[in-house]
């Protein structure tokens, strides 16, 4: 799996990329990832990327020529134009990262970690212009009802998200199948209320280590009790009850 990043602050990757499961993932080959300077396909010195918007209003926009050259020179050929439209790779998505896209979640993830490659488009400013949307991205993703300051963020929890869905990334695959929004066992589980709640919209089942008993709160007791079929039982329950507690929207 290849990831490029394209951003106008390429040192902001320094960190995320150096840490945890995508550290190992790079380290191993499992993912190659590469950050690309957008100020790198300016043609004026002062390295200009934005301008203002037509028809007037605050802030700046992000300029289309820059994004497509990047974009262009990632690929190693054009994208096309009005009179040509493109071609799309189905083994490889571009993205870019805006508040008005559509919302990530975790089944998107895992199509993510059936492709070849990502190119995430990282925004900034007041926002990009609507020709890279349209003409540039094949898909446009928010990672929530929030606005930040830039891509970069997002773009780099979307490469988390997928890398760690990639078969090898994980030292337990386990890890990756018990967890908030994925399937913990048959398509749709029965709770005592009645209702059916389908178990890839569960968020996960709360987690207990030692010590047993801390300030006065014990560990359930079915958990040391050594019955693998009752702890798979409280697991899905708890599961539900939390997915009610904290995502209603979910049930």
């Amino acid at each position: 799996m290849r990831f490029d990043l394209i951003t106008i602050f390429p040192e902001f990757f320094a960190g995320p990329l150096d840490h945890g499961i995508v550290r190992r993932a790079r380290e191993s080959g499992l993912v190659e990832i590469h950050v690309q300077d957008l100020r790198e396909f300016t043609k004026d010195r002062h390295r200009t990327v934005d301008d203002r918007p037509f028809g007037g209003g605050e802030g700046m926009v992000l300029k289309p020529e820059p994004l497509f050259e990047a974009v262009e020179s990632l690929l190693g050929h054009g994208v096309g134009d009005a009179s040509k439209p493109r071609t799309h790779d189905p083994k490889m998505v571009i993205v870019l990262m805006s508040a008005a896209g559509k919302l990530f979640r975790q089944e998107t993830a895992r199509r993510y970690a059936q492709l070849e490659r990502i190119i995430f488009i990282c925004g900034r400013y007041e926002g990009v212009d609507e020709r890279v949307a349209d003409h540039l991205a094949t898909e446009e993703v928010s990672i929530g009802d929030f606005v930040l300051s830039g891509g970069e963020l997002p773009a780099m929890m979307i490469v988390d998200a997928v890398t760690r869905l990639l078969p090898g990334a994980l030292g337990n695959e386990a890890s990756a199948q018990n967890e908030s929004f994925s399937a913990i066992d048959d398509p749709g589980s029965r709770t005592r209320h009645g209702s059916t709640v389908a178990n890839h919209a569960l968020l996960d089942f709360p987690h207990y280590t030692r010590p047993a008993v801390y300030r006065g709160w014990g560990v359930p007791e079915v958990l040391v009790g050594g019955n693998h079929a009752e702890v798979a039982n409280w697991r899905r329950s708890a599961a539900v009850e939390k997915t009610r507690r904290n995502r209603p929207d979910l049930v």
